[in-house]
């Protein structure tokens, strides 16, 4: 049974993070960090769901993972199943920063899927993170079928998250880039250069990328 002393503690990490002031939320989730409690796991969590602000969002996700993995991954799988998109979003790149590769069953294609940009983002990241050796492939040929979605940040993330899983990408672009849609053929494209000149950045792959369509098109190339 709570003391007076756990129950006034509960109380007053609940208030600051639930303060209008985003600043005073921050300072709160700091001192959770700071000073884990298992007792706090559950109100971090809930407010990752709900926090509007990225950088308080962040000092969330820092905080949880001060925190055990085995008291916190367990929570964390039950929030990639909610109806909420910004709570799915928000576990799943908490489950990156933590790393704990048990996590990986829960990275299901209907999450590498997801209709919401940022839920489907968090899920790229959390699955280069935590796939297992070997299941690379499996993983590239699922996250291909995301090729020429959403604008340039969603185009970028993806793009990112094939390049980490390395050479293994390298079949599945190739098949890409001969498919009848020109989005997906060009970001094919664009993620084919950003492997091997991760440099270049990926503006510049991009603009690489419609070059050499214009030139397949206009029959120019070779």
């Amino acid at each position: 049974m709570p003391t007076p002393k756990q129950d006034t503690d509960l109380t007053r990490v609940l208030q600051g993070l639930e303060n209008a002031s985003s600043s005073l939320r921050l300072r709160a989730a700091l001192a959770v960090g700071t000073t884990p409690d298992p007792r706090f796991i559950d109100l971090l969590i809930r407010r990752c769901a709900i926090e509007p602000e990225f950088h308080v969002r962040e000092m969330l996700t820092w905080a949880l993972t001060r925190h055990s993995a085995s008291m916190t991954v367990p929570e964390l799988l039950n929030e990639v199943r909610s109806e909420r998109a910004q709570a799915r979003s928000q576990a799943l790149h908490t489950l990156s920063k933590i790393g704990d590769r048990q996590a990986w069953p829960a990275i299901t294609r209907a999450l590498l899927t997801d209709a919401d940009d940022e839920v489907a983002r968090s899920a790229w990241r959390a699955a280069v993170v935590l796939v297992p050796e070997g299941e690379e492939p499996e993983l590239a040929a699922v996250l291909a079928t995301q090729l020429g979605r959403g604008g340039r940040e969603t185009q970028l993330s993806l793009s990112r998250a094939l390049v980490a899983l390395g050479e293994v990408i390298t079949p599945t672009l190739v098949a890409a880039t001969t498919g009848p849609d020109p989005r997906v053929r060009q970001h094919a494209i664009a993620t084919e250069r950003l492997l091997r000149n991760p440099d270049a950045g990926f503006e510049f792959a991009i603009e690489e990328a419609k070059r050499i369509m214009a030139l397949g098109t206009t029959g120019e190339e070779g």
